[in-house]
């Protein structure tokens, strides 16, 4: 008797799974044609709308203080990170520059610091 009683309610959640979102996309009520001047007033954003205007501000950061960058790269900021990207033309990854502590230090491609950057103490109070 317990085996069918598990079958019964596993075929019951399984299809309550299926349904539900075929449920959930059917508009409650419809309103008219939409050519009423507030109905844009009230239309939700769409996912594309959003996820292209993020709310929360971006981070600045001063990286004046990385003298050394490779002789013409493309260098991309990381703010978050307090790190540089340095990339060659053809955009291959050509190392980072990372402030750790009292000194900025230079990676090349394959990860191995190059050099490193002491940081004179009216840098480091910026």
């Amino acid at each position: 008797m317990v085996p069918v009683f598990r079958k019964k309610w596993t075929i019951m959640f399984g299809l309550c799974a299926l349904a539900l979102p075929l449920v959930a996309g059917v508009p409650a009520h419809a309103e008219g044609d939409g050519d009423d001047d507030d109905s844009d007033a009230h239309r939700a954003s769409s996912m594309h709308n959003l996820a292209g205007k993020l709310p929360l501000p971006r981070a600045r950061k001063d990286f004046s203080k990385y003298h050394f960058t490779p002789p013409g790269d493309r260098v991309v900021e990381q703010p978050d990170t307090n790190r540089l990207l340095f990339w060659t033309k053809d955009g291959q990854p050509d190392g980072y520059a990372q402030r750790r502590g009292s000194s900025v230090i230079y990676y090349n491609a394959q990860g191995q610091a190059i050099r490193v950057q002491r940081l004179t103490p009216e840098e480091m109070a910026d």
